[in-house]
């Protein structure tokens, strides 16, 4: 596996509106610090999207990590929709079916997508709304969150899970919209082959960094400066160095970019057993996860 120099983590946020205090963007260079880009400000995912065009521009040697799902599940049912004839067969043709059916949405949100009669039925949604198609239980889950559960690597929820704080189906839809304006300018692993010089686009969990970093699990969140340079020092990094509190958004996308330059070099975070070329075309993988 090529080597980088520059490592990214981007805490997402699938909340309706402009702009979004749950969005954060970290970089960890070198081996300095982390720091976090344009400190204090408030983004919005155009404004996300608007840096990577320009990380992708300047072929920046950079691995970027990005907290949410990247596609649904699909080996369970051989499709992302049974019953619906316009099921995609692949990631990129779900990234463009969200884009389309949400293509009025404002701000990267995918909202109009879950309000597709075919699609709304696979979902569970809010105020006990369930769609006749959402799985009894937790809902459906990719190989890799099953993989996850087994090897007591990280919890995991449903991305047809729409309800509750730990759901991610919102964040993931809006992320698709973000991947499908990529498309072509970053490559994404473990779809696409990894370039010989500039970025790559990795699926992780902030979760894997804290608990890489000891941080209890179901206890991850840090809030902290100085506890936060206590977890930085565990993975090798250099301390973050900010006094008093500090956003927990903030924090999981510090501590991510210094965990993915600790563990980028492991041959083993790239190779996890379970991962074939048909899961890396329709599922995806979460980078970490061995």
């Amino acid at each position: 596996m090529r080597r980088f120099t520059h490592f990214a983590a981007i805490d997402w946020s699938g909340a309706r509106g402009a702009r979004h205090r749950g969005i954060a963007l970290a970089v960890a260079s070198g081996s300095d610090p982390p720091a976090l880009v344009r400190p204090g400000h408030i983004w919005s995912r155009g404004e996300i999207l608007d840096w990577l065009r320009g990380v992708a521009a300047a072929r920046t040697d950079m691995l970027i990590g990005f907290d949410f799902s990247a596609a649904f599940a699909f080996a369970d049912r051989g499709a992302y929709f049974p019953d619906w004839a316009d099921s995609p067969a692949d990631m990129r043709g779900l990234w463009a079916l969200v884009e389309q059916l949400a293509a009025d949405d404002p701000h990267l949100e995918g909202q109009s997508f879950l309000a597709h009669p075919q699609a709304h039925r696979h979902f569970r949604h809010g105020a006990g709304v369930v769609g006749d198609l959402f799985e009894a239980g937790t809902g459906r889950l990719r190989v890799v969150e099953r993989h996850q559960r087994v090897t007591r690597q990280a919890a995991s929820v449903s991305n047809f899970n729409l309800v509750g704080a730990a759901q991610v189906g919102k964040a993931s839809l809006s992320g698709m919209r973000l991947l499908h304006r990529l498309a072509g300018e970053i490559a994404l692993w473990p779809g696409d082959p990894v370039p010989a010089n500039g970025p790559l686009l990795v699926e992780i969990y902030t979760s894997l960094a804290a608990r890489a970093a000891g941080m209890a699990a179901g206890r991850s969140k840090i809030r902290d400066g100085a506890l936060l340079d206590t977890a930085l020092a565990a993975l090798g990094s250099a301390p973050a160095a900010i006094a008093g509190p500090v956003s927990d958004h903030a924090s999981d996308a510090l501590l991510s970019a210094a965990w993915l330059r600790a563990i980028a070099g492991d041959d083993a975070r790239w190779t996890p057993a379970p991962l074939t070329d048909a899961l890396a075309r329709t599922e995806g993988w979460t980078f970490g996860i061995v």
